[in-house]
């Protein structure tokens, strides 16, 4: 596969990652009560981000977490989940994450990704 090629195929991913969200937002503001979609959070497959390069750390505020750098992972895997964590305004106070997530994740500042273990719910 070309260079070209490649640029290709990763603009037609994250392009199709970005409509995905954009009919997930309008299928949760918009579907029928019934359907339950407004309380369950619409979200990609959680192995977008645990198969990033994560390295462990510990705040005084935030306690354990982790943290993700754009130079130690693939390119390709790095843009697939910064762009989903973008596209979702994921930020330390509103953290990304699905239903059966282990982790929520939010981005901050430039080329890092964070992650928390989420606390057991019930």
């Amino acid at each position: 596969m070309s260079t070209r090629q490649a640029e290709f195929w990763t603009k037609l991913r994250d392009a199709s990652q970005m409509v995905a969200d954009a009919a997930n937002e309008f299928l949760k503001a918009t579907a029928p009560p019934e359907l339950g979609l407004q309380n369950e959070p619409l979200a990609v497959n959680e192995t977008t981000f645990t198969i990033l390069k994560w390295e462990p750390q510990k705040g005084h505020q935030l306690g354990d977490f982790d943290v993700a750098h754009k130079n130690g992972n693939l390119e390709d895997k790095w843009r697939q989940a910064v762009n989903i964590l973008r596209n979702s305004n994921a930020t330390i106070k509103e953290r990304y994450h699905g239903a059966s997530y282990s982790y929520s994740y939010w981005v901050y500042g430039q080329d890092k990704i964070y992650r928390q273990k989420l606390k057991p719910t019930g």
